[in-house]
């Protein structure tokens, strides 16, 4: 049976190569020829799978930009299911570029070569990923991380490749080709990879079911899509077109839109075709954009968690990072001890989705608390009604409700470059409170009852309670 198996696939490779001398590509081209074909799933409904709580994960990019490798993201993942799995971690995201054979940094190759099938479908090249090879796409690296009771996500550019459109190569199911499809005028500002996709041509959107089918076969959990948000106009019809695909391909598969700022006047349209989209560009570890982060946060809070819905601070670039980079060697977060807290107060305080950019294997104690404190975790998970309720010079407070009673979190924040000493009635922060019990959730401290909110912060720190009646 196994040797019928192997004859089969010897002939289908066979054809393939055929076929593809057929559209004037050599077998051995700057494109790979390999074909990981499924059948679509049936559809169950129309509604978007679920994600009732922020997901918790990690992404490749901040730590190893395009260039991550299969051992890479194993080891990865190993560490995850070690360290973070029983805290709620899950997922695993390979991000850009999986399928360019000589990815390198954070940088990207016009005209690079990229591994795809005969259908314009990317794959992931195998000399990065070796349990690739022969056509089998991201399937066992994707068992491997489900093995660890873990999930397994890729990140995708929008439109179809540019190779693919140079050798218009046919779209599965149709009759119609790359050329067909392409917007030559809507692309990506800053990745060469790509075409847009004109959706009001016949093969669009069965261009994008064959991507979605060919993912779910992998065994994908999760799908990061960039180039999807801004501007948000000319977006929204291949927006809508992946988001359609992943439905009808009854695959439980999370949508994430990149980049932002996604725009707040989009929200209901957003709401309805992803579970979490970007509120600002690019997020790394400069103060500047940390403090740029509280007023996105700010005017996003009235919709977060709506109907299972997230919106995205980014990811978090703590630990070590830039592993991959050309310009030097690796480097720990350029955040200050404080603005690391402060980051996973704000981001928990918002009920971000929660992705790790540093390097998991080589996560040092203090970054392993972070991302390991069960209080705070707690409120980025399960709270409701957050919101800032307080901005007055440089500082910000920000208040939710802790879930299954009436404990609520305080969170106070010192945006500013001197120390500042805070001296609140807990009714300025929306808390009919008179003396309630206090605790520190970073430093897992009762400080007993408080008749008022008192703390000195650092400049930039922040400072995490929950509040008892």
């Amino acid at each position: 049976m196994v040797r019928q198996r192997d004859r089969q696939r010897e002939e289908t490779q066979l054809e393939i190569a055929e076929r593809a001398a057929r559209c004037g590509m050599a077998v051995a081209s700057v494109i790979a020829v390999l074909v990981c074909c499924a059948p679509f799933v049936a559809i169950p409904g129309s509604n978007k799978p679920a994600a009732d709580r922020p997901p918790m994960g990690w992404n490749s990019w901040d730590s190893y930009g395009t260039a991550v490798r299969e051992e890479q993201v194993k080891a990865n993942a190993d560490a995850m299911a070690r360290q973070l799995l029983r805290f709620g971690w899950q997922y695993i995201v390979v991000d850009i570029q999986w399928y360019e054979p000589n990815a390198g940094g954070h940088d990207y190759r016009a005209g690079a070569a990229l591994t795809m099938d005969e259908y314009g479908r990317l794959l992931p090249a195998p000399n990065r990923f070796p349990s690739a090879s022969g056509g089998a796409g991201f399937k066992n690296l994707a068992a491997y991380v489900h093995a660890e009771g873990l999930k397994f996500g890729i990140h995708i550019m929008r439109g179809i490749p540019r190779l693919a459109v140079e050798h218009n190569l046919p779209i599965l199911g149709t009759s119609h080709s790359a050329a067909d499809i392409t917007d030559r005028v809507n692309v990506c500002e800053w990745n060469p990879d790509m075409y847009g996709v004109d959706m009001s041509k016949p093969g669009a959107q069965a261009y994008y079911e064959s991507i979605v089918g060919l993912y779910a076969s992998w065994g994908v959990d999760f799908i990061k899509a960039d180039d999807m948000s801004r501007p948000y106009a000319l977006r929204a019809p291949e927006v809508h077109a992946l988001s359609s695909a992943i439905r009808s391909s009854g695959a439980s598969i999370i949508l994430s839109l990149s980049p932002g700022p996604a725009p707040i006047s989009e929200a209901a349209d957003l709401h309805d075709n992803a579970q979490m989209w970007r509120i600002s560009d690019d997020f790394w570890d400069d103060w500047k954009l940390l403090k740029k982060q509280f007023d996105y946060t700010r005017d996003w809070a009235p919709y977060v968690g709506k109907d299972n819905t997230w919106p995205d601070a980014d990811m978090l670039p703590l630990g070590k990072l830039r592993i991959t980079d050309k310009n030097g060697a690796p480097q720990q977060t350029r955040f200050s001890p404080d603005e690391q807290q402060t980051v996973m107060t704000l981001w928990s305080m918002f009920r971000s989705p929660l992705i790790f950019g540093g390097d998991l294997p080589s996560v040092d104690p203090a970054t392993l608390a972070l991302l390991s404190n069960r209080e705070v975790l707690e409120i980025d998970q399960n709270s409701s009604g957050n919101r800032q309720v307080l901005e007055r010079g440089n500082l910000r407070v920000w208040t939710a409700d802790a879930a299954g009673g009436t404990d609520r979190y305080a969170a106070a924040f010192n945006l500013g470059d001197a120390t500042e000493t805070i001296h609140l009635n807990w009714t300025e922060i929306e808390m009919q409170f008179a003396n309630p019990a206090v605790r520190d959730l970073w430093r897992h401290e009762n400080l007993g009852r408080q008749k008022n909110l008192d703390v000195t912060l650092r400049p930039h720190a922040s400072a995490l309670y929950r509040v008892s009646p």
